[in-house]
């Protein structure tokens, strides 16, 4: 398994293992790969990395930047993280997640918010965090992680292309 970051002409198979990875997802509108088109798109895909076997690639996750008010500089929300169905649970999203953070950390981001699944997310060091929120989220699956100084207070918007601008 090796992990990277996308290259130019990654963009069909990022799109492939995107759509199959969220297909029949209960808590998903199958939006995950025009999300990452229009991050993309917009320069707003900040970090896009994906893992590759045998010379095809088999994950991906995508870091974008969030805004925060009041204003915080160097916030990022990670997903969507991908892996094709039949390689799940096998570490290559925890993989994924792992160089994701390690990359931001090292560009000095000031932290990462993610919205998914608590069991998942907290052994990355996410924790639901009072200080901060993010409209329209059920708490418990909004989380955050500082990863340079103070945790982040407020309210947390993502970048408009999860919104289908």
């Amino acid at each position: 398994m090796y992990v990277r970051h996308e290259r130019p002409g990654d963009e069909t198979a990022i799109g492939q293992v995107t759509a199959a990875a969220f297909e029949g997802h209960p808590h998903s509108d199958q939006s995950e790969p025009l999300i990452i088109e229009r991050l993309r798109a917009a320069g707003a895909l900040s970090v896009s990395l994906v893992a590759e076997k045998d010379e095809a690639i088999v994950g991906h996750i995508a870091f974008s930047p969030v805004t925060l008010v009041p204003a915080e500089t160097g916030w990022f929300g990670l997903g969507p993280v991908s892996v094709l169905p039949d390689l799940q649970s096998q570490g290559i999203g925890r993989l994924l997640i792992r160089e994701g953070l390690e990359w931001l950390r090292a560009e000095g981001a000031s932290g990462c918010v993610v919205v998914g699944d608590p069991a998942l997310y907290q052994k990355f060091g996410f924790r639901n965090e009072s200080a901060l929120e993010f409209p329209g989220c059920a708490p418990q699956y909004f989380m955050a992680l500082a990863l340079s100084g103070a945790m982040a207070t407020g309210t947390v918007a993502y970048h408009p292309a999860f919104g289908g601008a």
